[in-house]
């Protein structure tokens, strides 16, 4: 496997169309437009990114096909309202694959282990908290709420896997 830094058109390109292989048999799936997406990572539209830092990997198998992605963000808002420094991973997609997984959320821990952060927390995003936040548990046959995380069930075994915990339930109602 090989992991890269999303720079440059190609392996940015990537990075946005995994989950439609990802979910490309999951009727329940909303993708998120590209648009709102991508503002979190424009420092023209999202004024966190004046202070504060953000990063991007997609993960390629041997064959180079993309198999996994994730981001890395800190927030100067909030990476030291708790004891430890803490930055956050988000825009998680991954097949069911931990090894896979543990590269992504490796390479989370590791820039913001660089970046003096002490802690991880995910999946969330470097800007509200009421878009693209939080690991969906239970009701995967539930329609979607545009905006919400959505995934399949194994990511619960995944970050699991990879040690995370449950820092606080963040509940969504239709």
């Amino acid at each position: 496997m090989k992991l890269v830094e999303a720079v440059d058109p190609v392996t940015k390109n990537d990075w946005m169309r995994l989950p439609w292989s990802i979910y490309r048999n999951d009727p329940n799936w909303i993708p998120h437009l590209k648009q709102d997406v991508e503002k979190v990572f424009d420092p023209e539209k999202n004024k966190l990114l004046k202070e504060g830092k953000a990063i991007r990997w997609v993960l390629y198998d041997d064959a180079g096909k993309t198999i996994g992605r994730i981001a890395a963000f800190i927030n100067p808002k909030t990476a030291n309202t708790e004891k430890q420094p803490t930055g956050g991973v988000g825009f998680f997609e991954c097949i069911n694959d931990q090894a896979a997984a543990n590269l992504l959320f490796d390479a989370g821990r590791d820039w913001l282990k660089a970046q003096g952060m002490e802690a991880m927390d995910g999946p969330v995003n470097l800007g509200d908290r009421n878009m693209f936040w939080g690991l969906l548990i239970r009701n995967f046959t539930d329609a979607p709420i545009y905006g919400t995380n959505y995934n399949p069930e194994y990511y619960v075994a995944l970050f699991e896997g990879y040690g995370f915990q449950v820092w606080f339930n963040q509940l969504f109602f239709a």
